[in-house]
């Protein structure tokens, strides 16, 4: 073999093993940068006062709501997500601490003490500024009167109990401002604005918090026109349904309890002569939801735009449902029925979740904190009774939770609606109010998913009675 072909063979060999070597740093470095990567970033986007059915991804064929169905379409919807206290306040303290009202202490939306309370809470973006993100509060708190910063947030927008949505008057960073336009569109720049800041090579976390759909759902003037030929439709009412909600249907003296107290928290903003039917107000919901559509859409723009889009959480959900016709009631919260429990809850975050995804299992707005926490690799500073919903976010098949328990506190500004606890299972739902002389009510959501007959009395349904009994206590024992 001449000299010249040995060279050549040393030559390849050389290569090659200058290219195997090249390979396994070049893998390095990938693994590293991926070991690397910087925590996710969370936009927590909360309306107020939404009931399921108002998204076209839930189903409605009327509604214009693409940008927040992308959130489910490119993630997950969950089908059965539930709020442990259908009313403002309390629910709002447990998504951002994980825990029940009677843990937190923000049990209702009375105008006294709420303030000094929320301004003692341990909630999760309080615990993310600690481990290294940004954060930031935008819109309605509503945790009291007072507007003031919370501990936890680096930037804070937001105003005084339930603000107004047109001109409203803001706290920007601690200065008072009045503000020319519609609340939502103001809320939706805000939120804009922040992402496309300078995070300081930091994650961040962004709470976007709505008025809408709250009353008096004034939608903006360039949505007054949407929906005109809409038409709503409640659920009819039966005599049998009525007959087994006694507390709900008697005879209350609305002027004697309600304002001799003189603690209205606020008087309410005018609904500038919109109709007050069925069929306005739903319609002025969807119209509301427009406004809020287009602001995640904004969203979706700047994250693309700044290429954070795929590692940043986005979630959608809002803080209760409403009674809307059911049970003879139309607009009114606080009860233990599912159209007040129950809420949209949408998740978007490809490292976890296949687009399309549709899970059945009963998640908790308690859930949100510890998933959260986990997702940002941080541990709880203080107990949580929620669970991290990681696992399903993955895998619709791992156990989950057969039953949880719901509590309404006793609140001077409504008092025609009485404490209560209540455990809703897979096919039970049993209520127990806490005063005297209240009787029970317990539905079979599997033969019975509107709630319409209440078994209480039934000889059958007592061996049901006391299982559900002992569970709820449990469940009390469990979370105390």
């Amino acid at each position: 073999m001449s000299t010249k072909v040995i060279l050549q063979i040393l030559l390849v060999f050389i290569m090659i093993v200058l290219s195997l070597k090249t390979s396994d740093a070049q893998h390095y470095v990938d693994s590293k940068n991926k070991n690397e990567q910087q925590p996710p970033n969370i936009i927590f986007i909360i309306t107020d006062d939404q009931q399921t059915g108002l998204l076209g991804i839930e189903g409605n064929h009327v509604a214009q709501t693409p940008n927040i169905d992308r959130i489910g379409k490119e993630g997950i919807i969950f089908k059965n997500a539930f709020v442990v206290t259908p009313l403002c306040s309390p629910s709002r303290a447990s998504f951002l601490t994980g825990q029940y009202a009677h843990k937190h202490e923000v049990i209702n939306n009375d105008k006294l003490g709420l303030d000094v309370i929320s301004h003692t809470l341990m909630t999760w973006p309080r615990q993310l500024r600690e481990a290294g993100y940004e954060t930031a509060f935008i819109g309605k708190w509503h945790m009291g009167l007072d507007d003031s910063r919370r501990p936890g947030f680096d930037r804070w927008f937001s105003f005084k109990g339930q603000g107004a949505f047109i001109d409203p008057v803001v706290n920007d960073e601690g200065t008072r401002r009045q503000m020319t336009g519609y609340m939502t569109d103001i809320i939706n720049e805000q939120a804009v604005d922040y992402v496309n800041r300078d995070h300081n090579q930091k994650p961040f976390a962004m709470i976007v918090s709505h008025k809408s759909v709250h009353w008096p759902v004034l939608p903006a003037k360039r949505h007054e026109s949407l929906y005109n030929d809409y038409k709503f439709e409640s659920q009819k009412t039966s005599e049998d349904d009525l007959n087994g909600k006694p507390l709900l249907t008697r005879d209350f003296d609305k002027e004697a309890s309600y304002f001799m107290e003189n603690i209205l928290p606020e008087p309410a903003e005018p609904r500038r002569g919109r109709g007050n039917d069925p069929s306005t107000i739903v319609g002025d919901q969807l119209r509301c939801l427009s406004s809020v559509d287009e602001g995640v859409g904004l969203l979706f723009a700047a994250l693309e735009e700044s290429g954070q889009l795929d590692n940043t959480i986005i979630i959608y959900t809002s803080d209760n449902g409403m009674l809307m016709g059911e049970h003879g009631q139309f607009n009114v919260k606080r009860w233990a029925y599912d159209p007040v429990l129950r809420v949209p809850l949408l998740v978007r975050y490809p490292s976890l979740v296949s687009a399309g995804s549709v899970r059945e299992q009963m998640v908790l707005n308690i859930d949100i904190t510890p998933t959260l926490l986990e997702l940002a690799d941080v541990e709880p500073l203080i107990p949580i009774h929620g669970q991290s919903i990681v696992p399903l976010l993955q895998d619709s098949d791992v156990p989950w939770r057969k039953a949880f328990l719901a509590e309404y506190f006793l609140e001077k500004v409504s008092p025609r609606e009485r404490p209560w606890k209540a455990i809703r299972t897979e096919r039970w739902k049993y209520i127990e109010y806490t005063e005297e002389g209240i009787p029970a009510e317990l539905y079979d959501l599997q033969n019975d998913p509107h709630e319409e007959h209440n078994l209480i009395a039934e000889p059958a349904a007592q061996i049901h009675i006391e299982a559900l009994q002992k569970q709820l206590n449990d469940l009390l024992k469990k979370n105390n």
